[in-house]
């Protein structure tokens, strides 16, 4: 089958095109998935990198990829719910940038009909990490008041979604294009992180989401008020300053499960969640997908879509 794999971690350089082996399955709640579409996420390039041996090491050489959208080929012997020919939407510890996927039946959920497989695969991985961020860990109520860093970003864009059809008052930070898009999503604030300093314009906000990190994560813990919370996905937070301005503070890992999923395509369902496309791209091009998601900038996901599966 036709995969992008790499066989040492470095740029986008070492991403290459490859013939290797269709995966079967081996074990009994596993399915095999013909892949339509594939995102990029932020942590394919951190892997990519070496960074993340220490946390999450891969074995090499490795096909990269979290998400994926697409067909059911094949069932294992214990999987119940699905059958040949439903089109799913599947999260997987890599191995998405290919043709083929096998993945674990807990991981598995029906796609909406009403969305294509590139919107699907942009869901997934916004889609778990917002109900771990707002619903778990955050337990965001009507009437709360949410600050979001990064608002107009592929996680941003659906937080203020979510947070609005829970019914909390969103203040959301992007720049450009993307405060008018997180306006027309129902953000009640839109602060542009370029001129205008978000510490000064925002107090008393019972939840803050960092997807930024660094100062912006330091600066906004005067945001918050007593026993708020500052939930972020990109660092872990200052336990000193949590300990100072008496809040909770803490880094969430996506729950990528088909729970957490389901939660998320009920509001798709409902009209309450859209997903954002940015830009497609071939498998092949694999390498300038990636390279235009660490340039920064990109409003919605970027997306890879296999058209030469069969």
């Amino acid at each position: 089958m036709n995969a992008i794999q790499y066989t040492a971690f470095g740029t986008s350089g070492v991403l290459a095109h490859a013939q290797v082996d269709r995966p079967s399955i081996v074990h009994g709640n596993e399915v095999l998935l013909q892949v339509k579409a594939s995102s990029v996420n932020p942590l394919d390039l951190k892997i990519r990198s070496g960074m993340m041996q220490g946390m999450r090491p891969v074995q090499l050489p490795y096909i990269p990829g979290l998400d994926a959208a697409g067909i059911v080929l094949e069932i294992g012997a214990d999987v119940t719910g699905f059958q040949v020919g439903d089109e799913v939407m599947a999260s997987s510890m890599g191995g998405t940038y290919a043709e083929y996927l096998i993945a674990k039946a807990d991981n598995i959920i029906l796609k909406p009909s009403k969305i294509s497989f590139a919107e699907a695969a942009a869901l997934i991985v916004p889609i778990g990490t917002t109900y771990s961020v707002l619903v778990e860990a955050g337990k965001l109520q009507d009437g709360q008041r949410v600050l979001i860093h990064g608002a107009s970003g592929a996680v941003g864009l659906l937080m203020v979604q979510w947070a609005k059809s829970l019914g909390a008052y969103v203040i959301g930070t992007a720049t450009g294009k993307g405060l008018a898009m997180i306006k027309s999503l129902g953000a009640d604030e839109a602060i542009d992180y370029k001129t205008q300093d978000f510490a000064s314009l925002v107090r008393d906000v019972d939840l803050v989401v960092d997807g930024v990190g660094h100062e912006t994560q330091t600066r906004s813990f005067a945001c918050l008020k007593k026993g708020g919370k500052l939930l972020s996905i990109t660092m872990m937070p200052n336990e000193e300053l949590a300990a100072q301005y008496d809040v909770e503070a803490r880094f969430v890992s996506s729950n990528l499960s088909a729970k957490s999923l389901a939660a998320g395509l009920a509001l798709v369902n409902e009209g309450l969640l859209q997903p954002f496309v940015s830009q497609t791209f071939t498998l092949q091009d694999a390498a300038q997908a990636q390279d235009l998601v660490s340039g920064g900038g990109v409003h919605g996901k970027v997306v890879l879509v296999i058209d030469n599966a069969q």
